[in-house]
Order: structure tokens, then C-alpha cells, then sequence
């Protein structure tokens, strides 16, 4: 399975799409009078930011769209610079394309997340906002990224999409920014299939952004106008299926990530008889998500011998998460002929380049990553080898140990 939540789908899962069914109410809008609609959408909306602390949560189609939103929201546009690491998935870039500003791409460090430093470097008068990707399911440099956006007066933007669940210092990720986003596809902590949420403590923000998902309507759960439109929007609308789903998986949260922590630990134990493996750097060991076990090899060479060996590639060739093998990013590509925003008026900036190379220490980290599955499968993660949520301890210990001798024998 891709993810931990799809492995543990059931019952509970069935029995809330089959109300949803039942009710007669597909979308988020039903009558509030009537004890057949269920309110899915909304209710998860309160559940998801009761469970991490956020004063407002909106659900919305999808982890990209929670990105648009977020961007959205904060009046990103024209002539802004939005930094971002170039280790993420390809929407955390193409988001800032999208919104017509300039995405800066930035190294990152040993925690596979943007690097304090070097983030610091890039900053110029035009930068708008940090986009803070905890990657991998790991918090990044919270500590110090929250200080470079207040000492700079820009955003702190988190893209939580592969770290659901996740905290720093027992503070949900998401929540430390002015905007967070959260994915809910097949590969994440927990899914419905696809979906995304997009949590604030700012209430104007939050209108914002419900009137940005909803055509620029903000009718928040009654389904009413509530007073003038100022924006325009799109539909980013979650339907009460994929909430129902949603909810469901919600609850299923804490017990996925113990299990995910318990079987990380079991199969780092063993593979951390082996000296030469420099195991990846975890600034809150409890608030790592634990959907995957990341170590460094010592050299290039040994890195792609044990990656052949197993079956999965190198994190630096693991497709759209590298900005290497994005080659629409190198390209340049946009969404309409004109080239915006690489030839908008509005950008006062130098010309941009992206090339392979530009982020040398990105590329000699990534070299020599492994990534192995502890809860998410996915060849595009370079994850294609070891356990999942529902494996044995016995399962966990065969893979241990078939893992130590193949990294053994490619050193």
C-alpha cells in the first residue's frame, strides 16, 4: 500500500461514506434542518484543528490547492519571491508559478529541510515568504526559520503535505507559520484518496481563504452570503465523501503514529550496528512522523551500489521531489504564452536560472540518501524497499537484517 492510512482503511471508513450516501448530501452545503445531513465537511474542519491547535481549519481538494490557497491568501502575486527548498514535491514550486511569483530555490541541510543559512542568503527586497516543506515527515529548522521571517517581516508559509501529525517541542507542524497546508492523498500519513486542508489562527485570513476556495462566496457552514464579496475565488470545494473518509482516518491518527515510531525504532536498532551509516538529522525525535528511515551512505558509489542491490534509486534521482529532474522547472514553463512570471513587468529582480548544479550541497546530500519504507511506498520517494504500518516485529527484523547484509556488502 502507498501510505499508512490507505493499509489500515476499513469498517470505520465504510460505515461514514455509506451515511454520507444514505443522506442524500454530496456537498458541504446541506440543510442544517434536516438530522440526515451530516455536516462531514464541516465537522472535519473542526476536528482536524482541534487535533493540532489551529484556531481555523478549511478543507479543500487537495494538497496543491491547499498551496494555491495558502498563496493565495497571503496576496502573494507579480513581482514577490517565495523561498523554497529544492527538495520537495514539483507543487510546492509550480504552486508559486502558479500564483505568478518567483520561487527561489534554496539548499537544504542533513534534515532533507530547507537550511537556516542559506535561506538567509537568498533573501532580497522582494521576498514575500519562507515555504518551509517538512519533508519526508520531519520537522525542519523551526527555531530558526521562525526567526528569519520575523526579523525579515515575511511569511512563514509550512507545507505539511508529507508530515501530517507531526510536531517540534509538542507544537503540531502547521501551526507555527502565518498559513500551513496539509495533503490527504494515497500517500500520506493519512488519506481520502486526495483532499488537502489549509489551517490559520487569523480569522481574516481564514475568510480569505474560504472565500478563495468557494468562488469568492463566504457563506462558511450555513450556506448563507455573509456580507459583501471582496475577492474572487475558484472551487477548491471539498465534497462530504472525501470528508467522511477524512474524518475517519483522522481519528486513526495517533494510532498510526505510534506504530510508525515503534517500527522506525525496531529497524533503525539493527541497521545502527553498522558505523559507517550516518543516519539523517531528527531536531525533535518525537515529532518526526516516522513514515520513512533516511541514511546517508559514505560515498556516491556505495550509495547506488545498495540502491541497485534493493531494488530503489537514490533520493537524488527519486523523479519531481529533486529540482534536478524537474525539467519544467528548469525550463522555465508556465501556464500561459507570455512567460509570466519570469517576464512579468513587475519583477524588478535580476533573471532567473535554474539549472542542474546550482544547489551543490543539495545534490551531494541527496547523492547519497537512501530512503526506506516504513510507512509510505513510493517509488517516486526512491522508497520501494522495506516495511510498512501493519508488519510484524518478526517482518521488521527479516527486513533488518537482509537490509544490514546488503549495505555490508556495498561498502
Amino acid at each position: 500500500m502507498p501510505g499508512p492510512g490507505m493499509d489500515i482503511i476499513g469498517e470505520e471508513e465504510k460505515k461514514a461514506v455509506l451515511e454520507v450516501i444514505e443522506s442524500g448530501y454530496l456537498n458541504r452545503y446541506g440543510d442544517l434542518s434536516n438530522p440526515r445531513f451530516k455536516a462531514m465537511v464541516w465537522n472535519l474542519e473542526q476536528e482536524f484543528g482541534k487535533k493540532i491547535g489551529s484556531k481555523y481549519a478549511l478543507a479543500v481538494t487537495s494538497g496543491t490547492t491547499a498551496l494555491l490557497t495558502a498563496l493565495w491568501t497571503l496576496g502573494i502575486g507579480p513581482g514577490d519571491e517565495v523561498i523554497v527548498p529544492g527538495y520537495t514535491f514539483i507543487a510546492s514550486i509550480t504552486s508559486i508559478i502558479f500564483s505568478r511569483a518567483i520561487p527561489v530555490l534554496a539548499e537544504i541541510d542533513e534534515t532533507l529541510t530547507l537550511n537556516p543559512e542559506d535561506v538567509k542568503k537568498k533573501i532580497t527586497p522582494r521576498t514575500k515568504a519562507i515555504m518551509l516543506v517538512h519533508m519526508l515527515g520531519n520537522p525542519g529548522n523551526l527555531d530558526e526559520l521562525t526567526k528569519i521571517a520575523d526579523e525579515n517581516n515575511i511569511f512563514l508559509i509550512e507545507d505539511c503535505a508529507q508530515a501530517l501529525g507531526g510536531t517540534f517541542n509538542g507544537k503540531y507542524l502547521g501551526t507555527f507559520g502565518k498559513i500551513g497546508a496539509f495533503s490527504l492523498n494515497i500517500y500520506k500519513t493519512i488519506t481520502a484518496g486526495d483532499g488537502g486542508i489549509v489551517v490559520t489562527d487569523d480569522e481574516e485570513l481564514y475568510k480569505r481563504a474560504f472565500s478563495i476556495h468557494d468562488q469568492g462566496h463566504l457563506p462558511l457552514r450555513q450556506g448563507v452570503e455573509q456580507g459583501k464579496r471582496t475577492i474572487l475565488g475558484l472551487n477548491f470545494r471539498m465534497n462530504e465523501l472525501t470528508a467522511a473518509v477524512a474524518s475517519a482516518q483522522l481519528k486513526k491518527l495517533d494510532f498510526i503514529r505510534r506504530k510508525l515510531h515503534e517500527n522506525k525504532q525496531r529497524l533503525k536498532t539493527i541497521l545502527s550496528e553498522i558505523k559507517e551509516l550516518q543516519f539523517r538529522k531528527i531536531l525533535d525525535e518525537k515529532g518526526d512522523v516516522g513514515t520513512l528511515l533516511t541514511f546517508f551512505m559514505p560515498t556516491v558509489e556505495s550509495a547506488e551500489k545498495l540502491a541497485k542491490k534493493i531494488g530503489c534509486t537514490t533520493v537524488s534521482k527519486s523523479g519531481w521531489h529533486v529540482y534536478s529532474n524537474m525539467e519544467h522547472v528548469l525550463g522555465k514553463m508556465t501556464v500561459t504564452s507570455e512567460g509570466c512570471p519570469f517576464t512579468c513587468p513587475y519583477y524588478k529582480g535580476p533573471e532567473i536560472n535554474y539549472y542542474k548544479g546550482m544547489l551543490p550541497q543539495t545534490d551531494d546530500i541527496l547523492s547519497r540518501a537512501i530512503n526506506i519504507s516504513v510507512g509510505v511506498s513510493d517509488a517516486g520517494l526512491g522508497s520501494a524497499y522495506g516495511i510498512k504500518i501493519t508488519s510484524s516485529p518478526e517482518e521488521i527484523d527479516q527486513v533488518g537484517q537482509n537490509l544490514k547484509k546488503a549495505i555490508r556488502e556495498s561498502l
